[in-house]
Formats: C-alpha cells, structure tokens, sequence
C-alpha cells in the first residue's frame, strides 16, 4: 500500500433486535447488552412503546411490534442483524403460532442470526406443556433457512418463590409431589444472552442447559426458607387432584390449572433435574442460589 493513501475501512453495521423488552428478562438482557455495546446497536420490539421510553432516552431503537401483528414485526425488526425472541407468557397452539410469526418476520428482515429462550427441559414428550411449545419453536427455527441458537434457560427460580410465597406466612407449602429443578435467576440468564448475543459466533444451534448450581426439591427449598426466614416451613404433599381443585377455585381457569400441574409431573420424572457449567463459564462466576434470591425477595417484602 503507498504510503500516504490513507485506507477508511466501514465498520460492520450491527442492529440487535430484542423483543419482550419490557417484560422481567428482556428488560435484564437490554441492561446487560447496554454494558457491552453502544445504544445505538440495540433496538427493542415492545408492545408499548411508552414503557420503553426510558430505554429511547438513552438512545436505544424503540419500536412497537407484536406477535399478532406481523406487520409491526416487519418494522421492529428493520434493519437486524440478530433478533432475540423471547418467549411468550402462553402456552399451546396460539404459543407455537405467535413464534412462527416471530421467527418469519426475523428471516424477512434479513436477520444474520435468530435467538430465542428455550428451556432446558424442551422436548416433544415432555409432561409440561410450555416444553412442548418449546420444542415445537425448535422445529420451527430448525428449518427457518437461518443459523439459530436456542437459549436452553433453566426453569425461572420466581416461579419456585412463586410457589413457596404463601408458606413463608402460613409455615405450610402444600404442593403436588415433585423432583428435584436446577432453578435459575433471571438476571444470570440475562448475563449469558449478553455474552452470547456479543460474540455472533456462539453457539450455533442449542446451546447446552443454563442452569442455576443445584437442582432442589421442595422439601430442599422448604428447608431454606426455614434457614432464611426463622421461621418453620413445612413441606406437605397435596394429591395432584386437591392441587388442581384449589387452583380453579381461585379462579384459575382449568386448562392453565392443568398446565401447572404439569410442572410438578415433569419435575417427578427427572424432567428439570439437569445442571450444567455452561451459565457459569459464560457469566464467569457462580450462578446466584435459590437462598440468596429468596433473601432479596423478603427484605424487599
């Protein structure tokens, strides 16, 4: 090269597209991305811009878009080089067809590569329903034409502080018979989709599990409310039925009382029993125990 020519060489264009933004882990995963890049290489697809607005202010993309509304996809998603999928809060066959929406209007955009927050436990077999969703939004990345990574997230530890909530106040956890969960924080998983959506070239396909240190049962977990809280909880097993029951009496409609019974038969059979260093080596420390969120959670009352 001759000596004065100076050479200007473009920096790649780079645009990640995280739906679900606002909600408890793509809020998280924006943090985290706003750590590792520029703002201007983050956008959000949200269903309310208005509850993005803080995150506009700080010079992220912000658009609406919706997974019933193709067309508002096709503008979220302008322009991305990657787009994370965040799973819906459904479960079944409207589930799997708003992830077909997503994932279609992510290869319409030119997308370079499409991620979604799988579970470990995915699989078609699987006793629990939203596994089964997950496993069909596999199939359907599988044959999508695009690379994909599919983020197999340990099961969310609120969802076992969910559960143990009314205990903490009664001393009494009644729930159907279950096996042992690697339940997992989302501000970790958070953390290693960063990292993953940071480095394009991770992980091509499924990852291995992300998954909290142990895998806990809740008479594990009855135990360390006890240690954490003073006070005595005790784990009793109620009849899956009795649970079911009880959920509908609250209101719950019987479907979705059936799909959470369903948990604690896919936990009995092994189903979320996996752990693995996979979080750890990504995140580079120890994933956050079921204890210390369950600390967080009371002092926060």
């Amino acid at each position: 090269m001759s000596a004065g020519i100076a050479v200007s060489v473009a920096k790649e264009r780079v645009m990640i597209i995280v739906t679900g933004a606002t909600g408890k882990l793509g809020r998280l995963v924006v943090e985290k991305l706003l750590d590792r890049m520029p703002a201007a290489e983050v956008g959000v697809s949200v269903r309310d811009p208005r509850k993005a607005r803080d995150l506009a202010d700080r010079g992220v993309r912000v658009r609406q878009g919706s997974f019933t509304d193709p067309g508002s996809l096709a503008h979220a998603f302008e322009g991305a080089t990657q787009v994370l999928l965040i799973s819906v809060d459904k479960m079944g066959e409207e589930c799997v067809k708003q992830h077909r929406t997503g994932v279609e209007a992510a290869v319409t955009a030119g997308a370079r590569r499409v991620l979604y927050t799988g579970h470990a436990g995915g699989g078609s077999a699987s006793r629990f329903q939203a596994c089964r969703d997950h496993a069909a939004t596999e199939e359907i990345l599988r044959t999508s034409g695009v690379p994909y990574t599919v983020l197999r997230n340990g099961f969310y530890a609120s969802s076992a502080l969910d559960f143990l909530a009314p205990g903490l106040d009664s001393g009494r956890v009644a729930l159907p018979a279950d096996g042992p969960v690697s339940w997992t924080a989302h501000a970790d998983l958070a953390e290693a989709t960063a990292v993953i959506l940071a480095d394009e070239g991770r992980f091509e396909g499924a990852t291995p599990s992300l998954t909290g240190p142990e895998a806990l049962t809740f008479d594990d977990l009855a135990r360390i409310a006890t240690e954490v809280t003073g006070r005595t909880v005790t784990r009793e097993v109620a009849p899956d039925e009795e649970f079911r029951a009880g959920l509908t009496r609250k209101g719950v409609p019987d479907e979705l009382a059936g799909q959470l019974l369903g948990i604690f038969e896919a936990s009995r059979a092994g189903e979320f029993a996996a752990v693995g260093p996979t979080l750890a080596e990504l995140i580079g420390r120890e994933p956050v125990g079921v204890a210390a969120q369950l600390r967080e959670r009371v002092a926060r009352g």
